[in-house]
């Protein structure tokens, strides 16, 4: 996931990972431009997270298959990704700011349209239950820097230094030619987003991140906030992203989907509009990157991003194979 070497390549493949009977054909396309075929799934409990995580859906998937609630799988599967120290883009391990904190965002969504999210917390390992926690046990929706650290200990968590050898060895290697000027960096941006629906066809979203790598102190992207980098209604569908959180906040991107396809679009047609109305408002979009996944009640599956590499896994109830394909997308 390392996104110099992505940008620096003209010509990106991204690897979607499906289960069988729901094979993605390999197209391109543009946000003007609509693919001929898009990746769709069909039924439920299923679980779609961006990146190839396959450990984190696998546990999702778990969840769901034992009867589950599309809640406890969400936050089963994100905590996984948390965990892992050899994913630099979320939770322990995850790359600092440019003073060397980890500091992490995240948020959570359940059917009923309750919502809960931490910001800007450091020193604990897993915001998703934080953000659950503050979504279940207090008043309030939005916690954020000591305030929810000092909640994540009075629920049981342990302070924890999550600034390993490795990310800190890259980041002062970073630091030898760094050019502090408050621009947006592309070091690293792939936040975990999962959408689940169980049994029953109940909707759940999380999203969990430690943002940009060496972003200035206190920058806060768009996965903690709701509607921008996650939104559920179980009426409709859900949909989360990744990439510049600045570009998703600037367009409510993860509401804006759930309310195309409230209007009857297609979670695809949902994601690739979403995508068309940044690459218009923004001359420079081919600098950065944003992706989306998103499904419906029917258990349909969109995804769509600018033009760099994105991919994404589903599990799907009737298997635990995986089938991959080759998605292309450019702009």
């Amino acid at each position: 996931m390392k996104r110099r070497k992505f940008l620096q390549n003209t010509s990106l493949s991204g690897l979607a990972l499906l289960s069988a009977g729901t094979l993605a054909r390999a197209t391109e396309a543009s946000p003007t431009n609509r693919p001929m075929s898009s990746p769709m799934a069909a039924g439920f409990p299923m679980v779609i997270a961006t990146w190839d995580v396959p450990n984190a859906t696998q546990t999702a998937w778990g969840v769901l298959e034992q009867g589950g609630t599309a809640l406890d799988a969400i936050e089963a599967g994100c905590k996984v990704e948390e965990a892992d120290v050899n994913n630099q883009s979320v939770g322990k391990g995850g790359r600092p700011d440019r003073d060397g904190n980890v500091t992490l965002d995240a948020c959570i969504m359940n059917p009923e349209g309750d919502y809960g999210a931490v910001v800007y917390m450091q020193d604990i390992v897993h915001p998703i239950t934080v953000a659950r926690q503050v979504m279940e046990k207090t008043p309030h929706v939005l916690m954020a820097g000591e305030g929810a650290k000092q909640f994540a200990i009075s629920q049981g968590h342990v302070v924890e230094d999550l600034l390993t050898k490795e990310s800190k060895a890259a980041w002062e290697e970073w630091l030898k030619t760094a050019n502090y000027k408050p621009i947006i960096n592309i070091e690293n941006h792939d936040t975990i987003g999962m959408l689940a629906i169980d049994k029953n066809g109940d909707i759940a979203g999380g999203c969990t991140t430690s943002g940009l790598a060496y972003k200035m102190a206190g920058r806060v992207g768009d996965s903690p906030i709701i509607g921008s980098g996650l939104f559920i209604d179980n009426e409709i569908g859900g949909a989360t992203a990744t990439g510049m959180g600045e570009e998703v906040l600037k367009t409510v991107g993860s509401f804006l989907i759930v309310e195309l396809m409230r209007q009857g679009r297609s979670p695809q047609e949902a994601c690739e509009e979403a995508i068309g109305r940044i690459v218009k408002k923004n001359p420079k979009h081919k600098d950065f990157q944003v992706g989306y996944i998103a499904i419906n009640k029917k258990g349909e599956v969109g995804s769509y991003s600018i033009h760099q590499w994105f991919s994404y896994r589903i599990f799907q109830e009737g298997t635990h194979q995986n089938v991959q394909s080759d998605y292309f997308l450019k702009s």
